[in-house]
């Protein structure tokens, strides 16, 4: 891993390409070219992503700060001064008393260190390690917030649906009402059915206005995750992806994936990161040498400029030894806090990946359960609309009450709106699966097995994904 780039962020930039994140934008599956649109304009104005940027540039400068370290360092020093020597008779300068003289020095320092136990070396890798760390992590505020969206947006499209059944809702309803008031006025109904016609209508018209309602809050909420303000909501259209479309869910996925989810990639830079910390530690312990040297002019009296004569240059030259010799114990506790350090990242390791294998579990746990109960949702749907339109003739023929009518109404909008939920459950199914895996596994399956400057993964991933995924 070659450091001597870090300024200009190539090694960083390497180990985003190398990581295997994804390159298509999988929330492009919905077809909506709206949802696409929000997303983009989110990634580029969110507060999160952009305190996670300054993060990411904050550990780059620190990154270039440690490097410099190793690199051959040259100061420049100069004084032009006149000096006003004592007149003193018993503790002047002699000859000099009385008098002013120019006292002029101009040099050039130099120190390289030799880092013999690699103390910078670690220092500088390790600070390189934490700039891929913040990189991964920006990664993952971005996959975090396109899922937030594209859930919201689910909604968003579920809450359009609904309201069109109560809409479709209301106007039977209100050609129910219609054909009650025709039927008193023929003789062959009652003002208890007419009644019971009108009851139902304001609590349809209550359902819309709040689906109206959460309309509004919905599209606050996208604006908010754009980091726009409430009034952004308003530039919002109806959704044109539509909740019955099928998604494909992945059945088994390499099982190197999931070791590219960003936030497990930052977790494995912190691992390594924290090694390299317990290394600088250690070479703490032992001396310093610094080769060092100057190079200048220097005079006491003549005129301003005399100093510069060739006559007047001087020259040093050497090596600088540093020894620790008695601290009261700061080597040692800083070795033990780096080992404490080490200990807590490998943890967050460990925790970080049992989450991630949570979260993919319970998406393709919610992903199967959708599917099977779908199937019973249809058979629902289908005998609750059988059942309404033989309620709705035989009223017609004056069969049957009201009553009946309703009760049939009633569990059709049920299974509806059943229906409807369990489709949006599916479409945000999809968009937390793609997030537990880190993105889109089409887009990242070819790259599974390439060498890349991440750390290496521990095999208990490759096994807990496996029996995960149901392979062998």
């Amino acid at each position: 891993m070659n450091v001597g780039k870090v300024a200009g962020g190539a090694d960083i930039a390497q180990a985003v390409k190398d990581a295997g994140w994804p390159r298509s934008q999988w929330w492009q599956a919905y077809g909506d070219p709206q949802l696409d649109r929000w997303i983009d304009a989110a990634v580029g104005s969110n507060p999160d992503v952009a305190i996670a940027a300054g993060r990411l540039r904050e550990a780059k400068a620190i990154a270039g700060l440690a490097e410099s370290r190793e690199s051959l360092q040259i100061d420049g020093e100069g004084a032009i001064k006149r000096r006003n020597w004592p007149d003193d008779p018993f503790y002047g300068p002699g000859g000099l008393s009385g008098a002013q003289t120019w006292d002029n020095t101009a040099s050039l320092v130099l120190s390289y260190p030799l880092d013999l136990w690699d103390r910078h070396k670690n220092a500088a890798a390790r600070s390189l390690d934490m700039a891929h760390m913040s990189a991964a992590q920006e990664r993952m505020v971005r996959l975090d917030l396109q899922g937030a969206i594209v859930r919201v947006y689910v909604e968003f499209s579920l809450h359009h649906a609904e309201r069109d059944v109560m809409q479709a809702t209301l106007r039977q309803q209100m050609q129910m009402q219609q054909l009650a008031e025709e039927r008193l006025k023929g003789g062959l109904g009652t003002y208890f059915e007419v009644t019971q016609t009108e009851t139902p209508i304001a609590e349809t018209k209550r359902q819309i206005d709040a689906l109206d309602e959460a309309i509004a809050l919905d599209a606050n909420q996208l604006a908010a995750l754009r980091g726009s303000g409430p009034g952004a909501g308003s530039d919002l259209v109806r959704p044109s992806l539509s909740l019955d479309q099928r998604l494909v869910v992945p059945t088994a996925v390499p099982a190197d994936l999931v070791g590219r989810r960003p936030d497990i990639v930052a977790s494995r830079w912190n691992v390594a990161a924290q090694a390299r910390g317990i290394d600088v530690a250690h070479a703490n312990f032992y001396p310093n040498v610094d080769l060092v040297g100057s190079l200048g002019y220097i005079a006491s009296g003549g005129d301003v400029l005399s100093f510069l004569a060739s006559n007047k240059r001087n020259y040093s030259v050497g090596p600088a030894l540093s020894l620790p010799i008695f601290d009261g114990g700061r080597l040692r506790s800083e070795l033990g806090q780096a080992s404490a350090e080490y200990d807590i990242a490998v943890a967050g390791y460990n925790q970080t990946l049992i989450q991630a294998l949570r979260q993919i579990s319970e998406q393709l746990i919610r992903s199967n359960a959708v599917d099977r109960q779908q199937v019973f949702i249809n058979q629902a749907l289908i005998s609750a609309r059988r059942s309404f339109d033989m309620a709705m003739t035989a009223y017609q023929r004056g069969l049957t009450g009201y009553l009946e009518v309703l009760n049939a109404q009633t569990r059709l909008l049920h299974e509806q709106r059943i229906q409807q939920r369990n489709q949006a459950a599916r479409l945000a199914t999809y968009a937390g699966l793609m997030v537990a895996l880190g993105g889109d596994v089409s887009a990242q399956a070819h790259d599974v097995g390439k060498d890349s400057l991440l750390p290496s993964e521990p095999g208990t991933v490759v096994r807990a994904v496996n029996r995960l995924m149901g392979q062998k």
